[in-house]
């Protein structure tokens, strides 16, 4: 159970009744999960509820939004929109850099601020944190938050916090997983959440474009530092050739980690800004959020993200570097 007193967040809730949800940019299952989630229990309570997010989900996740209203920066939102908020709640994120375009309405908002996050990194939000770092996913807190408000599951919001809290433990697969995370999914498939059909609606619904690129980004992977990190890169070219795009790219780090006596991977993808964006992946000992800070990005030790500057050859060089500090580090 975490280790959160939500007591404090359930009387603002409490207290007020219109709620801006936001997540990170590109938004993953536990970001959108968990808000939606959340946008569910609020509503139960009578509250008005808009979801603002920094950038559009992948369309592999349109099955989570269902009839909720998503809007995302960029897509007509005003000022206005934000201002109208009594409560301006942050999920599955602490960090300024994670909210570009979002974090100037966030800085100025005269609403309260409130942040519901599990990762490691984190920036001064201005906002009251509810915040458990040994946490597996965001998505386990807004149970133990909707069970902190008396709200009830159904299978929709069972539908979204499985999904959040699967993908974000690797289905169940990484260190992070407890006998306490089990107990919550065993509570959602009781509430109707189906777990074939989850994973098939967000796994098994590729495209030949995607296919294709898959190929072509498998085919150049490469190893470093005697096997021990593995890579790969995606140019602008190979989305052209393919007729796809950076999100599509979504998952594909994690087939550079299958290969044996890897503990560490990334993924560069070119973006076209031509900056480039890297997924870190790890196991054991490499802890591959203090590669993506140094970079100015975040996330978790086996999980995280940057954007650095092009050209991605000159990106690739620079991660490369840092993975040698870390292996050297590591070798003393």
């Amino acid at each position: 159970m975490s280790t959160i007193n939500w007591a404090p967040l359930c009387e603002l809730i409490h207290a007020h009744q219109k709620f801006l949800l936001s997540c990170h940019v590109r938004p993953d299952a536990d970001a959108l999960g968990s808000e939606l989630a959340l946008a569910c229990f609020l509503k139960e309570l009578g509250k008005e509820v808009r979801v603002i997010n920094p950038s559009a989900h992948p369309k592999s996740m349109d099955f989570l939004v269902q009839e909720h209203e998503v809007r995302y920066v960029g897509d007509g939102v005003s000022t206005a929109e934000f201002e109208w908020a009594e409560v301006h709640i942050v999920l599955d994120t602490s960090a300024w850099s994670q909210l570009p375009g979002l974090a100037n309405f966030y800085r100025k908002t005269n609403s309260k601020k409130v942040i519901i996050d599990h990762h490691v990194s984190s920036d001064s939000l201005g906002a009251e944190e509810f915040k458990d770092v040994t946490s597996p996913a965001t998505g386990c807190l807004v149970y133990d938050l909707g069970r902190a408000l008396n709200c009830s599951l159904n299978p929709e919001i069972a539908t979204l916090l499985y999904a959040a809290i699967a993908t974000d433990t690797g289905w169940f697969r990484f260190p992070s997983t407890t006998a306490y995370t089990m107990q919550i999914i065993s509570e959602l498939i009781k509430a109707g959440a189906e777990p074939h059909q989850i994973y098939e609606l967000l796994y098994e619904q590729n495209n030949l474009p995607q296919l294709k690129l898959m190929g072509r980004v498998l085919g150049q992977v490469q190893t470093d530092f005697d096997g021990l990190l593995a890579y790969t890169v995606v140019s602008c070219e190979d989305f052209s050739a393919t007729g796809t795009t950076p999100v599509d790219t979504e998952g594909l780090v994690n087939y550079c980690l299958t290969l044996a006596g890897t503990q560490a991977a990334f993924i560069a993808v070119e973006q076209r800004s031509r900056q480039v964006k890297i997924s870190f992946r790890s196991r054991t000992t490499w802890d591959v959020s203090k590669v993506a800070e140094s970079f100015g990005g975040g996330g978790h030790r086996q999980a995280s993200g940057a954007m650095l500057n092009g050209p991605l050859s000159s990106a690739v060089t620079k991660v490369l570097g840092k993975f040698r500090e870390m292996f050297d580090t590591l070798e003393k």
